[in-house]
């Protein structure tokens, strides 16, 4: 005999599903629209731009034209501002991953004098603001002489972000059975073999999540490249920004510059969102 449900039980049930769905796929939608209307953007002149809105296009499909994005290839500043881009993007993800799992591991499974007051040291430099650096680092590159240059931006981004690494891997890897890495060691591998045959393939989750975080974070920057940068190293976000200062008009070259440096990220968190998820929530309890 079932037991006859409530009338507050039978809403709980409908609202935790069609709905719920319906309210999220409604959500994802909106949170799609302006990426969309970039891209609208991007494909029009800049006569219909100034005409009427990117949902023209949708009655009138032969406004669609790739002009904008010749003339983007066209303009040495946002091309080269690209190129620097990935030339930080690139080395301060895998610094940052390589140096937090290397570590990580320390931290989780080696002993070393005063290895907690250590860690606990890391975890606080997570709530230092990054805006209490800058002038002081700012000083010490000019002084050394890579004020300006890409190798001081991604030098900045990888101090930052080290403390988050180190934080999520070690967490991670603590997780690791220690009978496993017991029998590793029975079998002779010594700690470096031991962090790459047994270690690196089990937080394959953690690591992809923390270079989904990096790379994020360093792509979207403007503020670090802003101050640490200079015309010869500047990234596309500081290029689109001086471009709207310096013309403010010229919406044929600033539209596709956006979309391509918005769809880059949003392409790499949608192909490995199933690791960031992953290894998000497995270093973060224990």
């Amino acid at each position: 005999m079932k037991t006859k449900q409530s009338l507050g039980s039978r809403l709980a049930e409908g609202v935790s599903g069609g709905l719920v769905r319906v309210f999220l796929i409604v959500v994802g939608l909106f949170w799609l629209v302006p990426t969309i209307g970039l891209l609208l953007a991007s494909l029009r002149s800049p006569e219909d731009i100034a005409a009427s809105g990117w949902w023209k296009v949708f009655t009138e499909p032969s406004q669609i034209t790739f002009d904008s994005y010749s003339k983007l290839l066209e303009n040495d500043d946002i091309t080269s501002s690209l190129i620097n881009t990935v030339w930080i993007t690139v080395p301060a993800t895998l610094l940052v991953v390589i140096i937090g799992s290397l570590a990580g591991y320390a931290f989780a499974w080696m002993e070393f004098p005063g290895r907690d007051w250590w860690f606990l040291g890391v975890v606080g430099l997570l709530v230092v603001p990054v805006q209490v650096a800058l002038i002081p680092i700012a000083e010490l590159f000019g002084n050394i002489g890579i004020f300006g240059s890409v190798i001081g931006v991604v030098l900045f981004h990888v101090g930052f972000g080290l403390p988050f690494a180190v934080f999520l891997l070690r967490n991670f890897f603590a997780e690791i059975p220690r009978e496993l890495l017991e029998a590793a060691r029975l079998d002779g591998a010594g700690e470096l073999r031991l962090f790459f045959r047994v270690v690196m393939p089990l937080g394959g989750p953690a690591i992809a999540s923390l270079g989904i975080f990096q790379f994020l974070w360093v792509w979207n920057d403007m503020l670090v490249a802003l101050i640490f940068s200079d015309s010869g190293s500047q990234p596309i976000t500081v290029a689109l920004q001086t471009q709207v200062r310096q013309f403010g008009n010229n919406i044929d070259v600033l539209a596709p510059g956006a979309f391509i440096s918005m769809v880059v990220p949003l392409a790499v968190f949608f192909a490995f969102q199933r690791q960031f998820v992953s290894g998000v929530m497995a270093g973060a309890v224990k």
